[in-house]
């Protein structure tokens, strides 16, 4: 490769650095004010750190709110709705993709439409349906209108298909069932599409906010995002904002730790799914 060519991939690169860079302002900017002690100041808008640098302001948000309780709601609500939506996703997606019946791809095509609804159109109905079956501010309730997800068949048929069906036809000349077929033959070539949306899930569940603060009245079921809005309204009245983006960063820093860990398996398995 010439200069000439390779000089628009080096352009290419650091213009994609510098936009990568803008993106992460807030997030450098959140960071710094957690860990600095002045945070009310001409010097607040500057994303460095500002000494003296301490943990104190971290301690105090801690302090400020139920952050375990918030933890645990969340972390029901993120995994225990994911859980559902292995299910329901990788057996809708085996049908889709394995067997045929009448009526097939209208069926997936009807299900497809639910990604063009706006779920803030659904809450109104969901929250009556809720209501008929006793299961406002529960988060059993908050978790039910998320058990199916038509992305995740979507995302689950693309993967199966890309294995042989003859994988499938000798496990069952094996004597295996068709639950046996998915759980141990189809699931385990399928993990990286399985990762990608578990990243998906628990991101989009672990962020969601307006629908548990509709469904949810009890303080003590209420998840991080809403916790964290009652929080910040407290310490924004008094010009805390070190105190702000300290919860802000108890909120965001899992998800960010989890993302970091597993993006080679979130990016492959978009990639092993077809998906461009």
């Amino acid at each position: 490769m010439n200069v000439k060519q390779r000089f628009p991939l080096r352009t290419l690169s650091l213009l994609l650095i510098c936009a990568a860079l803008l993106w992460l302002t807030p997030i450098f900017w959140m960071i710094s004010s957690a860990f600095s002690a002045d945070s009310f100041s001409p010097a607040m808008a500057s994303i460095l750190p500002r000494r003296p640098l301490t943990f104190g302001t971290l301690e105090e948000a801690w302090e400020s709110a139920d952050w375990l309780r918030l933890y645990a709601n969340t972390l029901i609500f993120a995994l225990g709705t994911f859980a559902v939506q292995l299910v329901t996703i990788t057996t809708a997606g085996y049908v889709f993709a394995y067997h045929e019946f009448h009526g097939k791809t209208t069926l997936f095509y009807l299900l497809l439409i639910q990604l063009m609804i706006m779920p803030v159109m659904l809450m109104v109905p969901n929250m009556m349906t809720l209501h008929q079956l006793g299961l406002l501010n529960t988060l059993t309730g908050t978790m039910l209108t998320y058990f199916a997800s038509a992305f995740g068949v979507f995302l689950m048929r693309q993967a199966f298909l890309n294995i042989p069906r003859e994988l499938e036809d000798a496990a069952l000349m094996e004597g295996c069932r068709w639950w046996q077929v998915v759980m141990h033959v189809l699931l385990p070539m399928t993990r990286p599409a399985l990762l990608a949306f578990a990243t998906v899930s628990i991101t989009y569940h672990w962020n969601e906010f307006l629908w548990p603060l509709m469904v949810l009245n009890d303080p003590d079921k209420q998840v991080l995002t809403v916790g964290l809005a009652s929080f910040a309204l407290g310490a924004e009245s008094g010009g805390q904002w070190g105190l702000i983006s300290a919860g802000s960063l108890m909120v965001c820093l899992p998800l960010m730790v989890a993302f970091i860990l597993c993006q080679k398996h979130f990016l492959s398995g978009f990639g092993f799914s077809g998906i461009k």
